[in-house]
């Protein structure tokens, strides 16, 4: 997998992240040292650990929210803040370290011909990745109505790796759903209706760098009957039809003069 290019896009990585002071400094210094150009943009959700301390001593930049406001909250800061200071392309990386920020050069060179970009599972017949149960139902029944909605085939509609370009950035901006599920399966549905063009590229996930992810038949079970739920909502509720430039082609990407300057601070986000 390359290294992102120095191609002079702006691009910003938004890593949400809630208590994840174990894994978020090595996720930051992970997506610096494969994509130098790329600002890191860490949104302190409320953490009430050294979540934030331990991101800025890694080098990115940090907001902190006052409280938890749930990872579709956390992105809407982020997007927030890079349609206001301009950037073209922004990124989403979970602080755990399951997404490989190696990927990120070939996720962003598809936006030459969409909106939006999944990083997703289950694209081929060997993915290692692997669920059983409820919660693979309730993945092939959230992949199978988002793929008709957005038009084109799409395997992992719940992934949180992906990357979206300015367009998208400033629909985001403006509409991005927090309640569950909403940073994932009802932000695609808010992209589809508004005319963003949606597509995937293959990745492979990893385990977390620290703590464990809590599956069981029970909590799988309860998995299945929420996302159906969730979806339900998102397809009744009343998003924008459409952006200003809705049936304009997604935009070509352009490139501008990368910063030399890097910036390690703490940022004050609007949410």
């Amino acid at each position: 997998m390359p290294d992102h290019p120095r191609s002079g896009l702006r691009v910003l990585v938004i890593v949400p992240a809630w208590n994840e002071e174990a894994s978020v400094g090595g996720t930051v210094r992970e997506i610096a040292g494969s994509n130098p150009d790329a600002d890191i943009l860490v949104i302190d959700d409320g953490s009430g650990d050294r979540t934030a301390a331990v991101a800025e001593e890694a080098g990115a930049l940090v907001a902190r929210l006052p409280f938890n406001l749930g990872v579709g909250g956390a992105m809407r800061a982020g997007y927030r803040f890079a349609l206001r200071n301009g950037y073209d392309v922004a990124v989403q990386i979970d602080a755990d370290g399951q997404h490989d920020p190696r990927y990120l050069r070939t996720l962003i060179e598809r936006l030459d011909g969409a909106d939006i970009v999944i990083g997703a599972r289950f694209a081929t017949h060997d993915d290692p990745y692997k669920v059983r149960g409820p919660r693979r139902w309730a993945m092939i029944l959230l992949a199978r109505v988002l793929s008709r909605l957005a038009r084109t085939r799409l395997t992992d509609v719940t992934s949180g790796f992906r990357v979206s370009n300015r367009r998208a950035i400033t629909l985001f901006a403006r509409h991005y759903p927090a309640e569950y599920l909403g940073d994932t399966v009802e932000s695609l549905v808010i992209g589809a209706r508004a005319g963003c063009v949606i597509t995937q590229e293959a990745v492979v996930m990893r385990p977390r760098m620290a703590g464990r992810a809590s599956h069981s038949p029970v909590k799988a079970a309860i998995y299945l009957l929420r996302a159906v739920f969730a979806l339900g909502l998102a397809l009744v509720r009343d998003w924008p039809a459409q952006l200003d430039d809705a049936g304009a082609p997604p935009a070509k990407l352009i490139r501008t003069e990368p910063r030399t300057e890097p910036q390690t601070h703490t940022e004050e986000v609007e949410r």
